[in-house]
């Protein structure tokens, strides 16, 4: 969380994010530093669909024609959060941890994550993890955060290389 603070400090911006089945967790590791009000802005818990639609703007069809797990929902929550907040970064999960609610096409650790810069692209991954609904929760908010850092690394690198 240290390089994740000095970054975004650095670059003079903040970040938002937009959580569903870690429950807000990610937003919670990153108020757990002192003095995170300088770069962390808003977390939404996004849980039900009507949340997604109500808070971010996703769109209930989109949700009907690829389920709230999926590539789609994923980006829509993170454009969503970038439309609505004035944050620089958004990162969005939406999951299923378990221990029910998987189907063979989308069997329980599925996560969809999404993280967009403003002005920028949007990385969109799908990431499946093992263990109990702790463990892929968790795994969930190692995987949203070690691309955060990544993207802030190279954002950073880019931009020296402009100078």
């Amino acid at each position: 969380m240290d390089r994740i603070a000095a970054g975004l400090l650095r670059r003079g911006e903040r970040l938002g994010t937009a959580e569903s089945c870690t429950g807000g967790l990610i937003a919670a590791a990153c108020t757990d530093v002192a003095g995170s009000s300088q770069w962390f802005e808003r977390g939404i818990v996004s849980y039900s669909n009507a949340a997604k639609a109500e808070l971010l703007g996703v769109p209930p069809a989109l949700i009907e024609a690829h389920g709230a797990v999926s590539a789609a929902v994923a980006e829509a929550m993170a454009l969503g959060l970038l439309a609505r907040a004035p944050v620089g970064w958004a990162l969005a999960v939406t999951g299923i941890a378990g221990p029910t609610g998987g189907s063979p096409a989308k069997p329980v650790g599925t996560v969809w994550l999404a993280l967009a810069r403003a002005g920028g692209a949007v990385r969109v991954w799908r990431e499946r993890f093992d263990g109990d609904r702790q463990a892929v929760r968790a795994q969930t908010v190692a995987s949203g955060l070690a691309a955060l850092d990544a993207a802030l690394d190279a954002a950073t690198n880019a931009a020296l290389g402009d100078a």
